[in-house]
């Protein structure tokens, strides 16, 4: 998600803002789990799929947003 930043910036704003960290760990974990979902890992229903992409799509977009507030 943020490939394109640097790396001390990133951590940086970890570390000023807990909300922010809290966030970027959530969006991963639900990374993590819709690709396991998506591959057959993760054996979900497709409403709690389509929930867990919203979630993250919405955590992604917080977490733009905090970003470039920076």
């Amino acid at each position: 998600m943020f490939e394109g930043q640097p790396q001390t910036e990133l951590e940086a704003k970890m570390k000023s803002s807990p909300e922010f960290r809290q966030l970027y760990y959530r969006h991963q974990e639900l990374d993590k789990q819709v690709l396991d979902a998506e591959l057959g890992v993760l054996p979900i229903n497709d409403m709690t799929l389509g929930q867990m992409k919203r979630e993250k799509l919405a955590a992604k977009d917080r977490l733009l947003r905090m970003y470039d507030t920076h």
